[in-house]
This record gives C-alpha cells, sequence and structure tokens, in this order.
C-alpha cells in the first residue's frame, strides 16, 4: 500500500515538472529567437543556431530615426506616466487604507470594476475627447491617459501594500507634531518600498509594451513611442527583416531589464517593519 502511494505521488510530482517544463520552455523559445536571430546573418522566423555571428542588425538600427528617438519618446511617455500613476495612487490609497468609511467598499469594488474595461472599448470616445480638448497628439495628453488607464489597479495594489503597515507608527509621529502628509512620506512610504517598487514595475512595463494607446493618440512619425515604431519592421507584403526585428527587441527590452535589476532589491527585500513596533 505504502510502495503504491508513492508510487503515485512520485508519478504525478514527474507529471507536474512535464507540464512546468512545458510552460518554461512556451516562454523561453520566443526569447530564444530573439537572442539568436539578432546575430544571425541569415535569420528567418524559426528558431535555431545562428549561422555564425554578426552585428550587422544592430548597426542597421543604431540610428536616430529608428532607435534612438523612438525609445527617448517610450521613456518619456512611460516614464511621466509613471511617476503620475506612483503619486496618485499613493495619494489615493492611503485614506482607504487608514480612514474607515461606509464609501470605502463601493470604491474599490468600482475601482476592481475599472481594472476589467478593455481599452479598445473606451478609445473611441476618448478620442473624440482629445480631439475636443486639444490633447491628441501630444506628449501630455498620451502621459494622462496612461497613467489613468494604470491608474485603478495601482490603487488597489498600493493599498494592499499600504495596509501592512502599522498605524501605531503613525500615530507615534502625530504624537510627536508630525501631519498627516509627513508621517505618509517619512513613515509608510519608507516602510512600503517593496510595494511601491512593485506598483512601479508592473505599472512601466505595461506601459512600455503598449501598442495601442500611443497609435491612436499620437499622429506624428517623430512622436511615437518604440512600442509602435517596432511596426515598421513588418512590410506591406509580408517581408519581414527578421534580424532587424530581433536585434531592435533586445534593444528595447534594454530599459525594462535595466529598472527590474535598480529595485531588485527592493522587491526582494521585504517590508522593514522589524524592531519598528515592540510587542
Amino acid at each position: 500500500m505504502a510502495r503504491t502511494l508513492a508510487a503515485r505521488r512520485t508519478s504525478r510530482r514527474l507529471a507536474a515538472d512535464a507540464g512546468l517544463l512545458i510552460v518554461a520552455a512556451a516562454f523561453a523559445l520566443p526569447l530564444a529567437w530573439v537572442v539568436l536571430s539578432s546575430v544571425d546573418p541569415r535569420a528567418g522566423l524559426g528558431v535555431k543556431a545562428p549561422d555564425g555571428l554578426t552585428a550587422d542588425h544592430f548597426s542597421a538600427i543604431w540610428t536616430s530615426d529608428i532607435t534612438f528617438t523612438p525609445l527617448l519618446n517610450s521613456l518619456v511617455l512611460c516614464g511621466g506616466a509613471t511617476a503620475l500613476t506612483v503619486g496618485c495612487a499613493v495619494l489615493a490609497a492611503y485614506p482607504l487604507s487608514r480612514f474607515r468609511s461606509r464609501l470605502n467598499r463601493p470604491f474599490l469594488l468600482a475601482i476592481l470594476f475599472a481594472t476589467s474595461l478593455p481599452i479598445t472599448a473606451i478609445m473611441v470616445p476618448v478620442y473624440a475627447l482629445f480631439v475636443r480638448v486639444n490633447l491628441i497628439d501630444t506628449a501630455q495628453g498620451t502621459i494622462l491617459f496612461f497613467a489613468a488607464s494604470q491608474l485603478p489597479y495601482a490603487i488597489w495594489l498600493m493599498k494592499n501594500f499600504m495596509d501592512g503597515v502599522p498605524r501605531e507608527l503613525e500615530e507615534a509621529a502625530w504624537t510627536d507634531g508630525a501631519s498627516t502628509l509627513q508621517s505618509l512620506v517619512r513613515i509608510v512610504l519608507p516602510l512600503m518600498g517593496p510595494g511601491v517598487a512593485v506598483v512601479t514595475v508592473f505599472s512601466f512595463v505595461m506601459m512600455w509594451g503598449n501598442f495601442f494607446v500611443p497609435f491612436m493618440l499620437l499622429l506624428t512619425p517623430d512622436r511615437m513611442p518604440a512600442s509602435v515604431s517596432i511596426n515598421e519592421f513588418f512590410g506591406n507584403r509580408g517581408m519581414v527583416a527578421y534580424g532587424q526585428l530581433a536585434a531592435f527587441s533586445v534593444v528595447y527590452s534594454t530599459p525594462v531589464l535595466l529598472l527590474y535589476v535598480l529595485i531588485a532589491r527592493r522587491l526582494g527585500g521585504g517590508f522593514a517593519l522589524g524592531g519598528a513596533v515592540k510587542g
């Protein structure tokens, strides 16, 4: 009986490991294609070992029109929208976390509902509104819409992280004469650094890979971000410059990787609450 149970557990474990390997391969193969094709002189659609090594694909895209200007536009749009999203999420999550009200739960449910709305369903009225208020084809208009679209989920995340900071720390600061804003900036935010980092990375990554919003709200080619300009590698008659597309994808992914590396310590550091509150 014991051997039968052990055999079943082993078979289930092997099946689970096989399933995880299949899922990992599904994610790894596209990444392998990007890396290998970027240095393959005969890059194609399939994943294969490079026929030699070349840097010609990177040299071809290393221009202002193809890479530098779109990347700069992406950094301005996504960086500004991320900063605006995180700042507004902190200010909105604080009263939801600290003050009890009958409206808290309905407001949170409304936020949760807003996260499920597809952007494609609201882009037509948004486009018409932006035309009326002269925000179409402007960086500030795109930043505002990026921030507004990511704000509901950012508030939900930020509120949950903020709930983990003991209220007693703020009460001690208030006793010493600190204002509510001072306690938020000096007590709450430093202690929930990992939470702020998570919201920052999530918001930036979601905006960085967004194609539809800037494609609809920006009209001038020089203002397009990299998520839209990558479409230029697909020809009108089905011809695709696979090598240049892969090289551009490598460069395009670099800012996201650098952002994660810069705040990886905050993501894994946990909440700095040890010793802050005595039992």
